[in-house]
């Protein structure tokens, strides 16, 4: 007897298959996911870095005690909020900004600070102590 289609083995062979594409694929994608916004988070650190030792301290002579989108004009807005939309300082946000030896508003150095989830923090230091 010659029968046509695929015998219940056959089927069960492909759902398997598909099965563990499936699951290779999602892992995959949320490791290229998280790599994307450690990556982000990194950009944003590296664009306040530069525009504070190239662009604030010349002007200045000093850092900021604090951070945000109002006192570095020369970087994006956006580059501010973390990849969850948190603004950095703010108590959950994955960037941080921390003045050092700041008398009033005028701080002599800084660190910033990334929270990566694939790597260990991501620091900047200002380079003036």
């Amino acid at each position: 007897m010659n029968q046509r289609g695929f015998t219940i083995i056959e089927l069960l062979a492909l759902i398997v298959l598909l099965i563990t594409v499936g699951a290779v694929f999602w892992t995959q994608k949320d490791s290229l996911e998280t790599a994307a916004k450690d990556d982000s988070r990194k950009t944003s650190i590296n664009a306040m870095y530069y525009s504070l030792e190239e662009v604030y301290y010349p002007t200045n002579k000093y850092y900021p005690k604090t951070l945000s989108a109002s006192i570095l004009l020369s970087v994006d807005s956006s580059l501010f909020k973390d990849p969850q939309g948190l603004e950095i300082g703010k108590a959950e946000s994955d960037l941080s900004y921390q003045g050092k030896d700041c008398t009033d508003e005028a701080c002599k150095s800084y660190t910033l600070r990334a929270k990566l989830k694939n790597e260990a923090d991501y620091i900047k230091e200002s380079r003036k102590n």
